[in-house]
């Protein structure tokens, strides 16, 4: 038997350890190792500093990825101005709607389990959706009335946003709004979000089920199923099912006391500039992340993470179910998420412009030309109340992540100017996925 020397457990161990710092986080490479230029990468930085300077966004964090590989990822800025705290790569977002990809990965899981199927009735799960009714504006004199719905509300429904469940801001917003169930955010609530379902479920829908895409609280009775299927609540299974098996350590849904400092500001835009988001509905606040009743678990909006946290969730997708030898989700699964499940729906009924679809979770570029955006048909992504997003391109191998947190808005370019600004920064195709582009520098 040949002799082992220290030497050859040496090797032995490189050969079976992952490459450079690809284990515990996303390999860091130079922007020309995936075929994108320095240079060009230059004018986002610009960009995004131009933003900050002219007081249209107190702090960013933007993040590229490209064939596996880290390719950028800056802070500008500050994460809280009055507390003279600059924004670093590591600051700690309220990642609102983006939660909803995570809940849906979650979901399919279930499906791929053999637990859970997309046809399946709700009223299964939760009797109470049994006998939906619909909110119908009256021609005569602009009134409702109601009208019980065609057909069952079922798990796909629920998946693409076409279960007609509203946030509250349709033709039944007055009746939501009276249950205290309007516009999706319950961080302050001393309640479950099972019991907020459950509420909800004697309110009236938006559209018929399956007719229309209605964005609202669908995600987060996805959540409640989710967490009646598995025994756990929905902060345990996302840990134990998605967290820790991708690495993902900076991702809650409210934040452990020590990483409270590490939580960004929020900001209202207008068009006199910024000012510290301090507003009367809960979500134009600065939220209870930290000292909240820690209650409701919200699928649909409640998560917190970080630009490479929420990177190594995308690439999982991008890599087609899988991240650093953990599936999550066949091939198949991933491709059935990510079409386009409402056809024309989703761009008469939402979005603001044609082009655009909605899949399972996330939006789907049907058309990019039509939609007046870069980007590739099938590149998909969705973004969240407080001004993240995130968007995987997989003709470009590429993962694209803009953080900040603006609430409201009102008229920022942001988002768009990213993307176009990362695209045009790749110069090459994307070289092939693999352990050689860690390697290289």
């Amino acid at each position: 038997m040949p002799r082992i020397t220290g030497a050859s457990m040496l090797w032995i161990a490189m050969l079976m350890a992952p490459v450079g710092v690809c284990a515990a986080e996303m390999c860091r490479v130079s922007p020309r190792v995936v075929g994108m230029s320095g240079e060009r990468l230059q004018r986002l930085d610009h960009a995004m500093q131009a933003y900050v300077d002219a007081n249209k966004a107190a702090g960013i964090v933007t993040y590229i990825a490209r064939s596996g590989g880290v390719a950028h990822l800056k802070a500008y800025g500050m994460a809280d101005r009055e507390a003279g705290r600059a924004m670093s790569p590591d600051t700690l977002f309220r990642m609102a709607s983006m939660t909803k990809p995570v809940t849906s990965v979650a979901a399919m899981m279930l499906v791929e389990e053999g637990k859970l199927s997309l046809e399946d009735p709700l009223s299964q799960y939760l009797p109470a959706f049994a006998n939906p009714q619909v909110a119908v504006l009256d021609g005569a004199d602009g009134g409702l009335r109601f009208e019980p719905a065609k057909q069952p509300i079922t798990i796909r429904h629920l998946m693409t946003q076409t279960s007609g469940i509203p946030y509250g801001y349709g033709q039944s917003g007055a009746l939501w709004k009276q249950a205290g169930l309007f516009g999706g955010y319950y961080l302050e609530r001393d309640e479950s979000m099972s019991a907020l379902v459950e509420r909800m479920a004697g309110l009236p829908l938006d559209a018929q089920p399956g007719e229309r895409f209605v964005y609202g609280h669908s995600t987060d009775i996805l959540g409640v199923i989710i967490e009646q299927i598995s025994g756990m609540s929905l902060d345990a299974f996302f840990r134990e099912r998605i967290f820790n098996p991708l690495g993902m350590k900076d991702s809650h849904f409210y934040l452990p006391p020590a990483d409270a400092g590490r939580l960004s500001a929020v900001y209202a835009a207008s068009a006199a500039g910024l000012r510290r988001a301090d507003g009367i509905l809960p979500l134009d606040g600065q939220g209870h992340f930290v000292e909240g009743p820690r209650k409701v678990y919200s699928g649909g909006a409640g998560l917190v993470s970080t630009a490479a946290d929420y990177g190594r969730f995308a690439q999982m997708l991008l890599n087609e179910g899988e991240l650093e030898g953990v599936r999550l989700l066949s091939r198949r699964g991933v491709t059935l998420m990510t079409g386009n499940h409402v056809g024309q729906r989703f761009a008469n009924d939402y979005a603001p412009r044609p082009g655009m679809g909605f899949g399972i979770g996330v939006a789907v570029a049907v058309d990019p030309n039509d939609a007046g955006m870069y980007g590739t048909a099938g590149s998909y992504g969705f973004s969240g109340a407080y001004f993240t997003n995130f968007w995987v391109d997989p003709q470009e191998k590429a993962v694209m992540i803009v953080l900040t947190q603006l609430r409201p808005v009102h008229d920022s370019t942001l988002q768009a100017r990213f993307r176009s600004l990362a695209y045009q920064a790749m110069e090459q195709a994307a070289p092939a996925p693999g352990r050689a582009i860690c390697q290289q520098h």
